[in-house]
């Protein structure tokens, strides 16, 4: 099957050796996995999920059952006091500015103690001028860089905190940066040292491509509120679209201000049948979340193998689902998203071309043959067009076909002759 799928025996043989040494790392998370599969099923059944929740509503959506009881679920996984879990909430970008928006006001600061934020929350805070950022409602905005080793600038951050600073923004993943991702036990570090300074500081992370990746999420170490996207790990490749974001009460309510309006909240947002795939999607997330990550693992072992610099590394240990790959050419992040899309299950046949995509500063490529638009929770990888030339690579919703994706990316990169393989497996 492989060989009907293009990939030839070199390549396949060397994957397969490459596959011989991981055995344990991958029993280590179907440990994680069956962890957090029992967490989502406590939650749902202490929430009394019922056939009910699965139906919809449309209009207002007032007492709707299942969206309401949804979000003591979220509530419930995230040990947290509320939570907002919606279909209006368009993407991750969407939630993180809602978070924002909603908690923050004239004269407030933000401040990101972890570097430049992800491209898209450029524009929201007016790092890049745009129609309706933070910048324009009289929000200041300040960032601390980590240190050379990605270890956080303790001093720096204390200079930086000042009466005006209501708000810290922590990105658990790395974003298009080379950075390492950030662990849930230093997320907890930090947010200690924050509230040690500034007790009433709002801390706020977002979450995306790392829920379910270990045993507890950053709510449980201190964060105010938790951020993340349902096309992402929580939705389990099931979700169609939407968002979340669960916290404290009042930072949930005054999200829910933001998203419907004063007065309404939570009250109103009809669920249009998209209920029963939100359910589903999250009671399989934890078992996807772990088929993405052997992905993840598989490519940093072939690619570091191959004499790429990778992020993580092969050995280290995950705490979200992105790879980043650098090749240091634009014709290797194009020829691994032309693998990568060459391997999907919808739009196979596409070729992706790097674009202006809304939000960014550079042309980005995507490959995602993904039965939700866009989901990267499912196969899919991108990148910038610009220095130094990573690629981000994330998803798989079953690890054989995760799997399948890296073998495609690796035969099409030998195919346009950006990677070399010896003659024989045995000479790593």
């Amino acid at each position: 099957m492989y060989r009907a799928l293009g990939i030839s025996e070199k390549v396949f043989l060397f994957g397969n050796k490459v596959l011989e040494g991981l055995g344990g790392r991958f029993e280590a998370i179907d440990r994680v996995a069956e962890y957090n599969q029992l967490k989502v099923l406590k939650a749902m059944q202490e929430a009394k999920v019922s056939e009910a929740c699965l139906l919809g509503t449309t209009g207002y959506g007032y007492n709707d059952l299942g969206r309401d009881t949804l979000e003591a679920v979220y509530a419930g996984i995230f040990q947290t006091q509320d939570a907002l879990v919606r279909p209006q909430i368009t993407c991750g970008t969407h939630a993180l500015a809602l978070a924002l928006m909603s908690n923050l006001r004239p004269g407030d600061e933000l401040l990101s103690p972890v570097g430049k934020p992800y491209d898209t929350l450029e524009e929201v805070i007016g790092i890049r001028p745009s129609r309706g950022s933070l910048a324009e409602y009289g929000i200041t905005y300040k960032q601390v860089e980590l240190l050379a080793d990605g270890s956080f600038d303790y001093d720096g951050i204390r200079q930086a905190l000042n009466s005006r600073t209501k708000m810290v923004t922590i990105q658990r993943s790395k974003g298009y940066q080379t950075r390492p991702t950030l662990s849930v036990a230093a997320i907890g570090e930090l947010i200690a040292f924050l509230k040690g300074i500034k007790p009433d500081l709002i801390c706020m992370v977002d979450n995306c491509y790392g829920e379910f990746v270990e045993l507890q999420e950053p709510s449980q170490v201190g964060a105010d509120m938790v951020v993340g996207s349902l096309i992402k790990n929580p939705g389990g490749g099931l979700a169609p679209t939407g968002g979340y974001i669960a916290g404290k009460k009042e930072c949930v309510e005054n999200a829910a201000c933001r998203l419907t309006s004063p007065g309404l909240a939570k009250e109103v947002g009809a669920s249009l049948g998209m209920t029963a795939s939100f359910y589903q999607g999250l009671f399989l997330a934890p078992t996807v979340t772990a088929s993405a990550l052997k992905g993840a693992i598989f490519a940093a072992n072939i690619y570091e193998r191959l004499g790429f610099s990778v992020i993580p590394d092969a050995r280290e240990q995950r705490h979200d689902i992105i790879q980043a790959v650098t090749f240091g050419t634009p014709q290797g992040v194009v020829a691994f998203c032309k693998g990568i899309q060459a391997a999907a299950p919808v739009d196979s046949f596409v070729t992706p071309q790097p674009w202006d995509m809304p939000g960014y500063d550079s042309q980005v490529i995507m490959a995602a043959g993904a039965f939700v638009s866009g989901s990267s929770i499912e196969l899919s990888a991108d990148g910038p067009i610009k220095p130094p030339y990573a690629v981000y690579f994330q998803g798989g919703l079953t690890w054989p076909h995760a799997k399948f994706g890296i073998l495609k990316s690796l035969q099409q990169l030998v195919g346009d002759g950006v990677v070399a393989l010896s003659d024989s497996v045995e000479n790593f």
